[in-house]
């Protein structure tokens, strides 16, 4: 809901420029209120130089700015739709453009969930940082009107009934954020993909707050994807729940019939890195072994980097690309085929995808770009 000084500012018929001036740009209301992301917008009706914005459903036969071949998962024809209604709760994740070049990152279109803002967890190189470096409350944990996120997967869920698609709830807050106060995902919004079968719901945490998860028969319906680290890596930089606490809340799930997908993100080369990575794959083959594996190596946009409060982790940086800085190309080749081969040899695993990376490391890799199953992906 809106908070009081903003109600002063806004009432039905209202022009929207009068609440947050410096939000505003010729494009679109729907993603102005996404930035912001903290206007319930389809509780209102919104004017805007006159005009009333009507919650709509952009269709794939509208503008569409990416133009691919129908055999990688950059194609339009890969997405009946553009957003639901205003886009400030289901939105296709686009800000990639199709790879063209070496240096170009690789990071597949997808579906988001907006339902939240934000995380209470404070790892140095969290991009929250820098997406929500405008709002007074910065990153600070914000869900929005639940009533609406149900009413927008209702239509997406009416809407797009030919294909099945994975909605991401963890791009811009950590899925299980409020699993301690009222569970919003697990009482409502978990439910609500359960009256389907058709489209899933994709986690995505570094919490251990897994208890209303197992008291729900959600497997069929829900994927579980766990961003862990080294030992060090996340003592150091990560303000966030121990890593093997991580690993046993994901054994819970993992032992009760549910999808667990692990992301190794952000690999940073520190000394003994190694060492410290095996030590990782070991502890999780200890306890489960995960559906797939998206590795990542440490990257910040210029913004994330801008509004960080530790910076020590940037040192790691030297490299540019479409996504922002990156270690080298070396290193990023050196842990990954480490990993990769650990993986394929000590435990005969082969179901491992990049996440963010570019063409060229693809290549190197031996890895096909457009066949990409990564994290967010069925």
């Amino acid at each position: 809901m809106l908070r009081n000084e903003e109600k002063e500012n806004f009432h039905r018929g209202s022009t929207f420029i009068k609440l947050f001036p410096k939000y505003i740009s010729n494009s679109s209301i729907g993603e102005e209120v996404r930035d912001v992301g903290n206007i319930p917008i389809g509780e209102f009706i919104v004017e805007k130089e006159n005009r009333i914005l009507k919650p709509q459903i952009l269709l794939k036969d509208q503008p569409f700015d990416i133009l691919n071949s129908l055999n990688d998962r950059f194609s339009e024809e890969n997405f009946p739709v553009r957003r639901i209604k205003d886009g400030s709760i289901i939105t296709l994740f686009d800000k990639t453009p199709r790879p063209t070049k070496p240096t170009d990152v690789v990071c597949p279109h997808f579906y988001e969930l907006k339902w939240a803002n934000g995380c209470n967890f404070d790892c140095a190189w969290c991009y929250l940082n820098g997406t929500y470096r405008f709002l007074p409350r910065g990153k600070k944990p914000y869900l929005k009107n639940i009533n609406i996120v149900l009413d927008h997967l209702d239509v997406f869920f009416k809407t797009v009934n030919n294909k099945s698609f994975l909605l991401n709830s963890g791009e811009i807050s950590d899925s299980l954020l409020f699993e301690n106060d009222g569970a919003p995902l697990t009482n409502k919004i978990i439910p609500k993909f359960m009256e389907q079968s058709r489209h899933k719901l994709l986690i995505v945490t570094k919490s251990t707050q897994v208890d209303n998860l197992l008291s729900i028969n959600a497997q069929n319906h829900v994927i579980i994807s766990f961003s862990l680290n080294s030992f060090k890596v996340a003592d150091r930089w990560e303000k966030a729940p121990k890593v093997i606490d991580r690993i046993k809340a994901a054994q819970k799930l993992y032992n009760a019939g549910y999808i667990v997908r692990v992301r190794i993100d952000p690999m940073v080369p520190i000394k003994n890195w190694i060492e410290e990575y095996k030590s990782l794959v070991d502890t999780i083959f200890n306890h489960f072994t995960p559906e797939r594996i998206t590795l990542g190596s440490l990257r910040g946009l210029q913004s994330t980097i801008n509004n960080c409060k530790d910076k020590s982790w940037t040192k790691y940086l030297t490299e540019t690309s479409n996504w922002g800085k990156k270690v080298d190309i070396g290193h990023r080749l050196t842990m990954y085929s480490t990993v990769i081969n650990y993986l394929k040899e000590k435990y005969g695993y082969n179901n491992v995808a990049l996440c963010k990376e570019t063409v060229e490391v693809w290549k190197k890799l031996n890895m096909d770009h457009k066949l990409i199953k990564c994290n967010c992906l069925l």
